[in-house]
């Protein structure tokens, strides 16, 4: 096997080396269709190693914990990933071969084959072998026209085909399984960068993906005209949203003794001279104007410490503008105040006008409701605010954008 491998390999490289602007279109089209099914024909062949591999004992022998840690450390695989990979090996040697067969012929996809192995495992265990052998064969004929979600989709009613007296029973097998297979691969994982950013990776249940879209969807449209965003920022934006609003509440647990809440650390000379950078209390690194823009934040308490690294002051709750004062705050500016945005009162922070920091009062002719995206946008710009004659807040656009420097106004949340 070894040495057939190799010839493929010597093969594959010369099609990689080759130029593919010279090749016709229908060729190209073939092609893309030859390098597909030897892809799934590969991965027929992975299976059937990694299944011995794992029928062998060899990762234990070789000093891991299990043959999914083994495969992490040797493909470089998530640990999911490869656990996924076992189950489909395992499951294909022990079920219907012809599903092994559909992919060493390139029929269908590593992906398909996981969802008719499934299927076909609850059809098996519901209707006997022979309707297992009927549900194959359909499965792998769909396979040449739908995609592995609507082949899923296709597959909770399989029974309707194979066995109509069983449907109704199986509908209800194939939702369970389908239940623990989602409960199985549930995870989040987060990998601390080496610039102190995190890289959030998993798969989300469908319960927790509905309410992760709940929250996020009315929070990930555009804020404005002149938000240049991409989706992926704006998604990123709308989860620190859903966050600071869940540090507002009193609902989430304690952790010793106190509520939960960030503390960012900063020493007073860095922090109204607007130098250096602040540290979280997990250890990671603050821009300094970031620190001053969520020291506006309630959910947020500033330690402070003297030269000699001594707590100067540690900022408490009613320092920042909680309780009556945000109400007050509310009912004046009914949301995001900046000019277009229609974010509601439970998305802003209250930011201060002149920064505490810089002598800045904790009042409402100081204050001023700003959603998350706004507040960081008054903290990275040019853009100005303050209170106009009225008590109302206003800003003013940085030159570029407007010569004139004309102040504007949020009219979407009063319209007089």
């Amino acid at each position: 096997m070894l040495k057939e491998l190799a010839l493929a390999d010597d093969a594959v490289v010369a099609c990689v080396d080759a130029p593919a602007w010279p090749v016709p279109e229908r060729e190209l089209i073939a092609a893309l269709d030859a390098a597909h099914r030897l892809q799934q024909r590969l991965a027929a062949v992975t299976l059937t190693l990694i299944r011995e591999i794992d029928g062998r004992g060899t990762a234990r022998s070789q000093g891991a914990s299990s043959t999914a840690v083994w495969l992490r450390e040797r493909l470089r695989l998530t640990v999911p990933a490869a656990r996924r990979l076992i189950d489909l090996a395992t499951a294909l040697d022990a079920g219907n071969p012809g599903i092994r067969q559909a992919l060493a012929d390139g029929t269908i996809s590593l992906d398909q084959a996981r969802v008719i192995a499934d299927t076909v495992g609850t059809v098996q265990a519901t209707a006997g072998p022979e309707a297992a052998d009927k549900a194959v064969s359909l499965l792998t004929d769909w396979a040449g026209q739908f995609d592995p979600s609507l082949l899923r989709k296709l597959g909770n009613r399989i029974l309707d085909h194979v066995a109509p007296d069983l449907a109704d029973a199986a509908a209800k097998a194939a939702m369970e399984a389908e239940a623990a297979r989602a409960a199985r691969d549930r995870h989040l994982t987060l990998s601390e960068q080496t610039d102190g950013r995190l890289r959030l990776t998993g798969i989300l249940d469908a319960e927790t993906a509905g309410l992760l879209r709940a929250a996020i969807d009315p929070l990930t449209t555009p804020s404005g005209p002149d938000d240049q965003r991409s989706p992926g920022q704006r998604r990123h934006d709308a989860l620190t949203d859903v966050c600071r609003l869940s540090l507002r509440t009193s609902d989430l647990p304690e952790h010793g003794n106190d509520p939960a809440q960030i503390v960012v650390i900063s020493t007073y000379d860095a922090l109204t001279a607007k130098l250096d950078a602040g540290t979280l209390d997990t250890g990671l690194t603050l821009t300094p104007e970031a620190v001053r823009r969520l020291a506006c934040d309630a959910g947020v308490l500033p330690a402070v410490l003297g030269g000699a690294g001594q707590i100067l002051d540690v900022g408490r709750q009613r320092r920042l503008i909680t309780g009556p004062l945000r109400r007050a705050l509310v009912l004046r500016d009914r949301g995001c105040a900046f000019p277009g945005c229609d974010r509601p009162p439970r998305w802003c922070d209250a930011h201060h006008i002149e920064h505490w920091a810089d002598g800045g009062l904790t009042s409402l002719a100081n204050a001023v409701l700003l959603c998350g995206y706004h507040h960081r946008h008054i903290h990275h710009s040019d853009w100005s605010v303050r209170l106009g004659s009225d008590g109302h807040p206003e800003f003013t656009p940085p030159a570029w954008l407007d010569p004139e420097q004309v102040p504007r106004r949020n009219h979407y949340h009063r319209r007089t």
